[in-house]
């Protein structure tokens, strides 16, 4: 999953690590405990695949982050020691995406036998649906409305048990009123991809049309 979310930022833009930390953090919000300690080696292993190049951008003036390890912190100390020692510069690699990881990227994020019960799973692949192909889109949330049907008979069979005290009813009821929420909204944006789907599928058939006009 760090893998596809990485990628999946840098297809957008090139970014610098604290950068990408920050984002997948604070905008996908799928990764709020994620620590350079993750991130970086994940960063080499795909650097070591060709999925990402990395770059030396010199740097004026600009404050180092906590890291929020121990070995970040005393990286960024000796930093911060070297840039008030000999240099007001220093550099710091930035991120690109190569073909290679573009083609990786797009692997990931089609992967059908990925799965999507996981909800931060499919989360982190509608996040970056818009780089699928309109029918990948389509079945990716299709096959996400399936899971959602099958443990939402699971729920109501066990929001009937007799056995349930009035605490762990409530429970279950509550489980079973999300999954049908989960539901719907899925039946929106399936219903959406359709409609997109069928308005491509006729624009030709219209363009012809407009190219013969009907004489009278």
């Amino acid at each position: 999953m760090l893998d596809l979310a990485i990628l999946g930022l840098l297809a957008e833009q090139e970014l610098h690590g604290y950068e990408i930390r920050r984002r997948l953090r604070d905008e996908l919000g799928l990764f709020a405990n994620i620590s350079f300690g993750s991130l970086y080696p994940a960063l080499s292993r795909l650097e070591a695949a060709g999925a990402v190049v990395a770059t030396t951008a010199p740097t004026a003036g600009a404050a180092i982050p906590a890291t929020g390890s121990l070995g970040g912190e005393r990286a960024a100390l000796r930093a911060r020691r070297t840039a008030t020692g000999r240099s007001s510069k220093r550099s710091r690699k930035v991120y690109r995406i190569t073909d290679v990881g573009l083609a990786l990227f797009e692997h990931l994020l089609e992967d059908d036998a990925a799965g999507t019960d996981d909800a931060r799973n499919f989360g982190l692949r509608l996040a970056f649906a818009r780089h699928l192909a309109p029918q990948a889109r389509l079945r990716l949330l299709e096959r996400r409305r399936a899971q959602l049907v099958r443990r939402l008979a699971t729920d109501r069979a066990r929001a009937a048990g007799t056995s349930l005290d009035v605490y762990a009813r409530s429970l279950a009821v509550h489980s079973t009123e999300a999954t049908e929420h989960d539901i719907s909204w899925l039946d929106q944006l399936i219903e959406s991809e359709r409609r997109s789907l069928t308005a491509a599928a006729s624009a030709p058939s219209d363009r012809r049309l407009d190219r013969h006009p009907a004489t009278h």
